[in-house]
């Protein structure tokens, strides 16, 4: 779980030019690119905080993407003591000194976790998750979490103990969600990377929505224990997001590994993930699904955007071709209900029991449990079996396709003052997610599935390109990423005007 840049020791063989960094510079910096910085001693660990908690202070105020903030000069102190680590020969891995904000879906030991609910506001977790334990064994320092919508459910960042965390290229327009805090924070320069989480394309939709990478890991690749909701694993897994695909890679190096506490965790190296993403991309086969043949919605331009940018992966030789899964959309959408009704009530059912609790519950919420009353344990061993034979399908178009793609969202970005859009291009929506069903397939399938970006609208808003490769081939979904990336750097050109506005 090591860059291979480093050596046994820890220290760089090819250490990054000499000469100090100013903070705007630091902030600049990819992840990979501080980490050299600071292993080649351009840059101090206490360098790097100053820098991190300036650019927090400049833009959190205006887009409320991290919450429950550490003491300044507490973190500063840890910097200081990176710094006499390194000193003295010592490093604690890649992360050594980052600034980093957890999830606030995840627990931290000594460090609020409120899961964006008033019930909950007050908790501060005894132990950490294992994500948090395997972010701090690679250096990181761990200075407050990401902002989330109520439990993580709905892809609009907004609760009532921290209020609504705001796009980066346009803060009167959403962030999307779950990981809205975590996209923004990134886009903004307020993190070198960010961890995330992935049921309704949590790290893919604000990864759309604010120009940067986001990876949904296939299911296993990411150990969750010893506190993990165990329902929430039905569907969900958290993953890496980035500023560039090698990052996110190089995060997924940290995340992924077998771990005794978490029995069906995937048992392949992680640190195949830290290796150079290189790709043959002639003859390779990418069967675009568009609209799933009108089945649908999709804002007027999205479809075009995606097209543009599957001509670039054309131009490196890849062959692409329109494709439809032989399989009921409609069943698959009933499927993902069941399956998500289920969930959320196994995990907030309790909640819901309690009137005094029941009163601080979003309506969705509320929404999702009750609806898990209609079924029967027949009806979910059914969407069980549909989930099943969903898997299958895919898995057989992938004995002709390389990778699968579609959008990652149905809309632009849209006013952060509505919970969820009603209409689009036309059309109802029947539910508070119905707007986010293009990013179910990859989720029931168990798939790596990452979003790219790929460039602003005429108004200015980012989009992604999703796109999804068989069971446990997340090193194969980066590596196209990261070819795409080649022709089309989105996250490094097209900077948020914020940034060079405050």
């Amino acid at each position: 779980m090591t860059d291979p840049a480093f050596s046994p020791k820890g220290v760089l063989q090819n250490p990054a030019p000499s000469g100090a960094q100013g903070a705007s510079e630091i902030t600049e910096l990819g992840a990979l690119a501080l980490s050299r910085a600071i292993h080649a001693k351009d840059v101090s660990c206490e360098e790097v905080m100053a820098a991190y908690l300036c650019q927090i202070e400049r833009f959190n105020p205006r887009v409320s993407a991290l919450v429950s903030l550490r003491d300044p000069e507490v973190l500063r102190t840890l910097a200081r003591e990176r710094d006499s680590e390194l000193a003295r020969g010592q490093s604690r891995g890649w992360m050594h000194g980052f600034p980093h904000a957890i999830k606030d879906l995840v627990e931290t030991a000594g460090l609020t976790t409120t899961r964006g609910s008033p019930l909950l506001r007050e908790f501060v977790p005894a132990a950490d998750a294992l994500l948090v334990e395997r972010i701090k064994g690679a250096g990181a320092i761990v200075i407050g979490k990401t902002n989330v919508p109520e439990f993580g459910y709905g892809s609009q960042t907004y609760n009532s103990v921290f209020g609504t965390t705001l796009n980066a290229y346009d803060p009167t327009k959403t962030a999307g969600g779950s990981s809205g805090g975590a996209a923004v924070a990134l886009a903004l320069r307020m993190l070198p990377v960010a961890d995330g989480s992935d049921t309704m394309g949590s790290l893919r939709n604000p990864a759309a929505f604010n120009n940067v990478v986001g990876l949904r890991p296939s299911l296993g690749r990411v150990p969750s224990a010893p506190n993990a909701d165990v329902f929430y694993r039905q569907l969900g897994t958290e993953g890496p997001m980035g500023r560039s695909v090698a990052d996110v890679a190089m995060l997924l190096s940290t995340l992924a590994g077998f771990d005794r506490r978490s029995p069906l965790s995937a048992r392949t190296d992680a640190a195949d993930f830290a290796l150079p993403l290189d790709l043959k991309t002639e003859g390779l086969r990418i069967g675009w699904m568009a609209d799933l043949n009108g089945h649908l919605a999709i804002e007027p331009g999205i479809l075009e955007m995606c097209e543009k940018a599957l001509a670039n992966l054309g131009h490196l030789g890849c062959v692409i071709e329109p494709v439809m899964p032989a399989f009921s959309m409609d069943r698959l959408w009933d499927t993902w209900l069941t399956l998500r009704h289920w969930t959320v009530a196994a995990s907030l059912g309790e909640f819901a029991a309690d009137p005094q609790t029941r009163a601080q519950l979003k309506p969705e919420v509320i929404w999702e449990i009750e609806g898990a009353r209609h079924y029967s344990a027949l009806d979910i061993a059914r969407a069980g079996a549909a989930r099943s034979e969903w898997y299958q399908v895919l898995r057989r178009l992938f004995e002709t396709f390389d990778y699968l793609a579609l959008p990652v969202a149905q809309v632009f970005p849209f006013d952060a003052q509505i919970h969820w859009p009603e209409r689009i291009a036309g059309r109802m929506m029947d539910t508070y997610h119905r707007w986010m069903e293009v990013v179910i397939g990859a989720t029931l399938a168990g798939l790596p599935a990452i979003s790219v970006p790929i460039g602003l609208n005429s108004a200015g808003l980012p989009m992604g390109l999703q796109i999804i490769g068989p069971a446990l081939a997340d090193r194969a979904v980066l590596q196209i990423a990261h070819a795409f990336e080649t022709v089309c750097p989105y996250a490094d050109e097209l900077r948020p005007a914020l940034l060079d506005s405050v």
